[in-house]
């Protein structure tokens, strides 16, 4: 039993609008008694529905995905969903599909599955408790913080998108674009550096609060125990701390003697050179959020402590309360596990107790001096309680110091009760507050601290930027960048993936073909980037899933046959489904195609989600279409082409704003294929909100020339013949190329043509035909072969175009691609075009030129800089 393919979609994909791990399983006809029921002897704490699912299972490759879950469950990191699927025409595969939380526990948990249903199998032995031990240990090397995750959740229920910027980081990105924020367990990218600063230096601290205003205890900063013991005599009881550390490290409360003193001086050393000796403030420990110029929450904070039952020793309680669910370790749960190390000794011995004391029942033994959850403290809230004197001195503490997110330490007798009266104090500003105290208080009204900072972080903005998603079989760089170029028109900063590379406005920042995952995350945490347009190829969304949780505007140019037979998708009924995935993603609206029967289906689909309403804006070549029509009819708008202009239409008024002949891209008028583009365009534009004025401009102006559409339709003169030099590789893109040269030249057609090698005998046949109708010489190259053997794949092609009856005289082979371009252009004289089909980068036509027309050569090469 082997994996022999595994992806993890990283967002809404094929099978599911959130992240799962997708994985090709041997499934051999191999079936063994009893293997359900021994895998849940191993895995007794299986939900019912799944262990009612692998009880009756015999088949071990159909375990692999209950297994899978059931051991992410376990390891702390479970998945929502998962299913097993039949391979269509490969019964000796099975498709597992898996959702995960973490990503790198979703991969361990199905190589352990693997393993384990192997050893079950073959009745050997397996260590599930190492197994299991490792996976939890994965689970907490990559899980995100109780604080950070409190933050994120309350900016996805504001509908505001994140992103995590290192998988062993908690580092967000919340937002895209322009409007992103940063965040850092709970510092932001507004976070003041020097405000950071100040609050880890303790006693700067105390004296700009002295400064403001604020109540703060007396004390000063040593670096020998002499000058310590001599403060403490001024001052009497004492608190000694580390000048900058946090998390309650180092810190001893209520030194009275010389021996105290000097033992806490030596504690605190542990953890700087520097220390702090202050007044010891009497009361207990609160700690109050300030979000912005907000009270978010306050709690009580009490130090972790066991209450004695008369029967069991301190040591057996404290192992009571560390069994507790919401505790562990360090900050991955609710509450911090109770440490029992020398700290906890010298507290406990100061009350006359060691661990294997009894303490009497009812009575509560305190294992700490500080209060800090991260030592196993607990909280209580105490947010209705603060005066409106204690939130303004809190308030004004965070802006002295300089934070926008600030945790104030207050040490007073009753928070409900002025601070000055009752000589109470800030003893610690924190420039990162933990947050669960307040999220999940041990008693008390929870409070939605992660929630506060999000809303002091966006107002009431939702962090997101226009963004259109385009995909289709062919059109869509083009398309892509019409609208792109219409939003630079107006203003925007654009950020675009085509199939070409990435551009932020309007400067390409990365080259190759960027139409996936990778790519559209480059745009999305752009802080250049006001708009968002990204072309979604098939393979992006197969191989990643989408970048995006959902776009304002999808656009689906066109469903046809290519790049069947790939990645389990064989035919153009799957290849829609794939396409679809990106329509079903849109929140504003779904600009579709009427003239293609799947992007119609599609819209029929979008309108049964009855929960996810979006507006549907059809285009048409044809002003007659009949689904266009009834379309509008029922009061929906669409865009059309009529008398050689596009048509902006709703049930009661139809706009003409631009004639195509005016418009580069169309070749005055003759690529009705970009005619079909810039009506998609169009609709996209006005799905987003663009007015009239602003789409003519961007239409009228883009010009589809090497530097602004490389590959998509580009011209040049070469001796008196028209070259188009096109990435076309598919048979509806050498149709519609064919068909535009036609009108751009009463000469004969000559076409240099190739398909890529990944494609499908059949299809590579059909796309020979579809060049026999429509060119009047043929010469055939190959460009990537892509593991077929040479000459193989210009054989299909030229099987395509014999049986369209093309005569022989007019059909050359020519292998190599700068030999074909030489052989097409023997074969023209000036008046004549041809068309550079399937073309990979302009140095191929440059380099067939050159050596017979270096100055034409040199002219082309200048102007494509």
């Amino acid at each position: 039993m082997r994996i022999t393919e595994q992806r993890f979609l990283r967002g809404p994909n094929l099978y599911a609008a959130t992240p799962c791990l997708t994985a090709l399983i041997d499934n051999e006809d191999i079936s063994v008694a009893g293997l359900g029921a021994r895998l849940l002897e191993r895995l007794p704490g299986m939900p019912p529905e799944a262990a009612a699912r692998l009880s009756d299972c015999s088949s071990p490759a159909e375990a692999i995905e209950p297994v899978t879950m059931e051991l992410q469950r376990v390891a702390g990191a479970a998945g929502g969903f998962s299913q097993g699927l039949a391979v269509a025409g490969k019964p000796g595969l099975l498709r597992v599909v898996c959702a995960y939380t973490i990503e790198q526990v979703a991969g361990a948990a199905l190589r352990t599955a693997r393993d384990l249903v192997h050893a079950i199998a073959a009745h050997e032995d397996f260590d599930l408790d190492a197994a299991l031990a490792e996976l939890k240990d994965i689970a907490q090397d990559y899980a995100i913080g109780t604080s950070t995750g409190a933050v994120v959740n309350a900016a996805h229920k504001r509908g505001i998108p994140s992103l995590r910027l290192l998988d062993t980081a908690n580092l967000f990105q919340l937002g895209w674009g322009s409007k992103q924020k940063r965040l850092q367990a709970t510092i932001t990218g507004a976070t003041n550096n020097i405000a950071v600063g100040i609050a880890s230096d303790k006693q700067l601290t105390k004296t700009l609060l002295d400064q403001a205003g604020c109540p703060v205890p007396a004390g000063e900063t040593v670096t020998t125990l002499a000058a310590a013991q001599r403060i403490a005599r001024r001052i009497g009881t004492v608190t000694i701390k580390p000048l900058d550390a946090n998390q309650g490290k180092g810190v001893t409360t209520a030194c009275s003697t010389p021996e105290e003193v000097e033992r806490a001086f030596e504690f605190a050393r542990k953890y700087g050179r520097h220390v702090i000796v202050e007044e010891f403030l009497r009361g207990r420990d609160y700690r109050v959020l300030v979000t912005g110029r907000k009270i978010a929450a306050a709690s009580w904070r009490r130090p972790p402590h066991v209450t004695g039952d008369g029967i069991h020793s301190i040591r057996e309680l404290v192992e009571t309360e560390n069994r507790n669910p919401a505790r562990g370790d360090g900050h991955t749960n609710i509450l911090t596990r109770i440490p029992l190390d020398e700290i906890a000794s010298q507290v406990l011995a100061k009350a006359g107790y060691d661990f294997d004391s009894v303490p009497p029942e009812g009575e509560s033994v305190d294992l700490r001096g500080n209060a800090n959850l991260s030592t196993g403290g607990t909280a209580e809230d105490v947010t209705d309680l603060l005066p409106e004197e204690t939130r303004e001195i809190c308030i004004r503490a965070a802006r002295t110091i300089g934070l926008d997110v600030a945790g104030i330490d207050i040490v007073c007798q009753d928070i409900a009760q002025p601070l000055r009266a009752q000589r109470g104090g800030i003893i610690e500003v924190n420039a990162a507050p933990g947050i669960r105290m307040h999220q999940y208080p041990s008693r008390g009204t929870p409070r939605d601290a992660g929630g506060a900072i999000v809303d002091a972080l966006f107002g009431e903005d939702n962090g997101r930027i226009p963004l259109i998603g385009v995909t289709g079989t062919n059109g869509k760089t083009t398309t892509t960048l019409l609208i792109a170029h219409a939003a630079r028109m107006a203003g925007l900063r654009t950020g675009v993936t085509t199939t070409e590379g990435v551009y932020i406005d309007g400067q390409q920042i990365t080259k190759g073909d960027c139409t996936g995952y990778r790519s559209a995350r480059s745009v999305l945490t752009s802080p250049d980037v006001d708009f968002a347009v990204l072309e979604t190829a098939r393979g992006g969304i197969l191989k990643r899933g989408l970048a995006y949780d959902r776009c304002d505007v999808s656009v689906v140019l066109n469903v046809s046959a290519d790049h069947l037979g790939l990645d389990g998708v064989d035919t153009v009924e799957a290849l829609a489904k794939v396409k679809a995935v990106v329509a079903q993603r849109a929140s504003r609206a779904v600009v579709l195609n009427a003239e293609d029967d799947h992007c119609v289906a599609m819209a029929s689909e979008l309108a049964a989600d009855v929960e996810n309403k979006v507006e549907v804006l059809y285009f048409s070549l044809d002003a007659d279409n009949p689904v266009l029509l009834r379309h509008l009819e029922k009061g929906g708008r669409a865009v059309y082409f009529e008398d050689n202009a596009i048509v902006l239409a709703d049930a009661s008024r139809h706009e003409a704003i631009v004639d195509v002949r005016q418009m580069p891209v169309t070749l005055k008028g003759a690529a009705r294929y970009n005619i079909a583009n810039s009506l998609a365009a169009a609709a996209a534009l006005v799905a987003s909100g663009f007015g009239k004025a602003e789409i003519e401009d961007g239409l009228r102006s883009f010009v589809s020339d090497w530097k602004s559409n490389p590959l998509r339709t580009n011209l040049f003169d070469v001796d008196g013949v028209t070259v188009i030099v096109d990435y076309a590789h598919n048979s509806a893109a050498y149709a519609a190329l064919a068909e535009a040269a036609r009108g751009l030249s009463p000469g004969r057609l000559v076409g240099v043509v190739a398909a890529p090698g990944d494609r499908r005998d059949a299809d590579l046949v059909d796309i020979g035909r579809t060049c026999a109708a429509g060119f009047d010489e043929l010469v055939v190259y190959e460009s990537e072969n892509r593991g077929r053997s040479a000459g193989s794949v210009a054989a299909k092609l030229v099987e395509g175009i014999r049986q369209a009856k093309f005569e022989e005289d007019h059909l050359r082979v020519e292998l190599d691609v700068h030999e074909a371009i030489r052989a097409g252009l023997a074969r023209c004289v000036p008046g004549d075009l041809l068309v550079f089909g399937c073309g990979s980068d302009i140095s191929e036509l440059l380099e067939a030129i050159r050596p017979g027309s270096p100055e034409v050569a040199k002219r082309i090469e200048t102007e494509a800089v």
